[in-house]
C-alpha cells in the first residue's frame, strides 16, 4: 500500500465496533446509528435501529442492490414475494426494483445495509423516470421509527420528534 493512500484515509481500518455504538444509546433511539463516511469510497453502508415495533414503510431501490445483514434484534422483511422473518445472522440480498419494507419484533431491530455507492446527481430530461434517494435514513425518526414521506420533512408526523441531518 503506498504511503498517499494512508494520508488520504484509504488504508484498511476498524471504522466502528458495533457493540459500543449500540450500547452508548438509548434503549428506544432508532434510525441511522452509523454511516459510512470516508472520501473516495465506492460503497455506502449504513448500520440501522429500530426500537421494538417500529417499522420502515414500503419503497424500492430502482437503481442499486442493496445487501441488508441483520446483526441484532428480530423483524420482517415483506416484499411482493412474501413475509421474511428476520432474526441475528440473516443475510439479505435485495435486487433493484425490489419493493420492501422493515417491521421491528419485540425486541427491536438492527441491520447494516451496503450497496454501490450512487454516482452523483444528473438532470434527465422530461418524462424520465426518477429514482429514490441514495438514502433514506434521514427521513427515519430516531423515536418511533416511521419513514417521513415527505423529502423536506424536519420533524417526524407521528411522534413530532426531529429527524436526523442529513449527512
Amino acid at each position: 500500500m503506498e504511503h498517499d493512500d494512508v494520508a488520504q484515509g484509504k488504508a484498511p481500518q476498524v471504522l466502528a465496533r458495533t457493540a459500543e455504538l449500540l450500547r452508548e444509546l438509548p434503549a428506544d433511539r432508532g434510525g441511522a446509528v452509523w454511516r459510512l463516511g470516508q472520501e473516495g469510497r465506492q460503497l455506502d453502508a449504513n448500520l440501522v435501529r429500530l426500537p421494538a415495533g417500529a417499522a420502515v414503510g414500503a419503497s424500492v431501490e430502482r437503481d442499486l442492490d442493496v445487501l441488508l445483514y441483520v446483526t441484532g434484534g428480530d423483524g420482517r422483511l415483506e416484499t411482493d414475494n412474501g413475509i421474511q422473518e428476520l432474526g441475528p445472522g440473516c443475510v439479505v440480498w435485495l435486487p433493484h426494483g425490489t419493493r420492501r419494507a422493515l417491521s421491528a419484533g419485540a425486541e427491536g431491530l438492527v441491520y447494516l445495509t451496503a450497496h454501490r455507492r450512487r454516482p452523483g446527481l444528473t438532470v434527465r430530461g422530461p418524462g424520465a423516470e426518477g429514482g429514490e434517494a441514495p438514502c433514506m435514513l434521514n427521513r427515519v425518526c430516531p423515536g418511533c421509527g416511521r419513514l417521513a414521506t415527505e423529502s423536506d420533512a424536519r420533524f417526524c408526523g407521528r411522534c413530532g420528534e426531529a429527524l436526523p441531518e442529513e449527512a
